[in-house]
This record gives C-alpha cells, sequence and structure tokens, in this order.
C-alpha cells in the first residue's frame, strides 16, 4: 500500500480546483491500471467541489507506478474559471507519497500491534442499504497515546482494519516529528513545499488535459 497526497499548498482557490480535478483524473487511471485507490481524508477548499487536500491509499500491483506518476511538482495550465480578468494562467500543486508500513523509532516500531483496539461500527454517511445495514466501518486507537480514526470505505472489516493501520501509522510519526521538535512533519512539510516550475505533469484547459 502506498499513501499518496495531493495538495494546493497555500495556493488560490484555482489551485484547490487543480486538486479536484486532478484526483479525479487520477481515479480514472486507476481505474485502466487496475489499482485500487481509497480516500482516506480531505480539506475542502472555499468553493463547492474544490479541495485543499487529499489523501489516499493506492493498492494493486502498478500501485507504486501511479504514484510515481504524480509525485512532484502538478501544472495547471488554464484561465482563472473565478477571476476572468486575473493574467495568471499557471497553476501549481504538489503530490508526495509516504510509505505506509508503521514507522519505526528509536526504541522500534512507533505502532506496535500490542498498543492498537479496533472497534467494529455500523458505516454512516450516504451509501444505501450497505452503509445502514453492516458494521463494516473500523475505528483504531492508539491505546498509549489515545489517538483514534475511523475508516469506512470498503466493505470488510478487514480492509478497514488495514486503511486504519497505515493512517494512524502515519499520524504517529507526525507526532513523534513534532516530539521530536522538528516541526517538519513529512505530510505537513509537503504542504508548503510545492514547486512553481519544473512540473512532472502538466495539464491544460478546463477539461484537464494532460499535456504530451
Amino acid at each position: 500500500m502506498i499513501l499518496l497526497q495531493l495538495s494546493a499548498n497555500t495556493g488560490p482557490e484555482e489551485c484547490c480546483l487543480a486538486v479536484a480535478k486532478a484526483l479525479a483524473y487520477l481515479l480514472q487511471e486507476a481505474r485502466t491500471m487496475d489499482v485500487q485507490v481509497d480516500l482516506l481524508e480531505q480539506t475542502p477548499g472555499a468553493h463547492a467541489g474544490t479541495l485543499r487536500s487529499a489523501l489516499l491509499a493506492l493498492q494493486g500491483v502498478q500501485a507504486t507506478d501511479l504514484a510515481l506518476r504524480w509525485q512532484g511538482s502538478v501544472q495547471w495550465a488554464c484561465t482563472s474559471p473565478y477571476r476572468s480578468s486575473h493574467k495568471r494562467k499557471n497553476w501549481f500543486i504538489g503530490a508526495d507519497t509516504f510509505e505506509a508500513d508503521a514507522p519505526v523509532g528509536a526504541d522500534g516500531p512507533l505502532l506496535q500491534d500490542k498498543d492498537l483496539r479496533y472497534e467494529c461500527l455500523r458505516s454512516s454517511g450516504p451509501g444505501g442499504q450497505h452503509v445502514n445495514t453492516t458494521d463494516s466501518a473500523v475505528r483504531a486507537t492508539h491505546i498509549p497515546s489515545g489517538l483514534s480514526v475511523k475508516v469506512q470505505t470498503e466493505r470488510s472489516q478487514h480492509a478497514n482494519k488495514r486503511l486504519a493501520r497505515a493512517l494512524l501509522a502515519r499520524k504517529l510519526a507526525e507526532l513523534a516529528d513534532d516530539a521530536l521538535g522538528h516541526n517538519r512533519a513529512q505530510r505537513r512539510m509537503q504542504h508548503h513545499a510545492v514547486q512553481r516550475g519544473n512540473a512532472g505533469r502538466v495539464f491544460v484547459g478546463e477539461a484537464f488535459r494532460l499535456k504530451a
């Protein structure tokens, strides 16, 4: 499993729209590569249908190849749909990958099975009959820290447990970095490291077409 984060950084709403468009494109690409994508976290932008950031879990034989296609700076060349008189036509977002395995600290793995508690819950939100009648959602709690996450993207408890563990490991790694005083947790720093230029992928127009 690979974690992939798309981020608008601190860019304007055009960048948030680019994140949403990039996510839609990535999902189509994943289907052609037989890669399963689960949306673990998302932060909406100010405009409807936009995203400030999205954290994805990629699974499948070609998951790493798909993640590497996106990793780095992504450029969207398009006239602003919000500010018609704005001269800027190039908007940049960032994509970065993170290992889903439990991180390792000075005293061993930060996430150990003996420190985890799982609860099976009824899924909530839209989804039809399945959501209303099954207890496939999982809440994973790291007992020593009290940190907890809930995942309900999959229909099976086993799959949701695996995703919850991966997400919990990522959050614990961030807390460990903070505790050491680095203040440079890998995911959080990615929000401030989007490069303007040297884009690995360039998309053009409102249709968000990949430039050859």
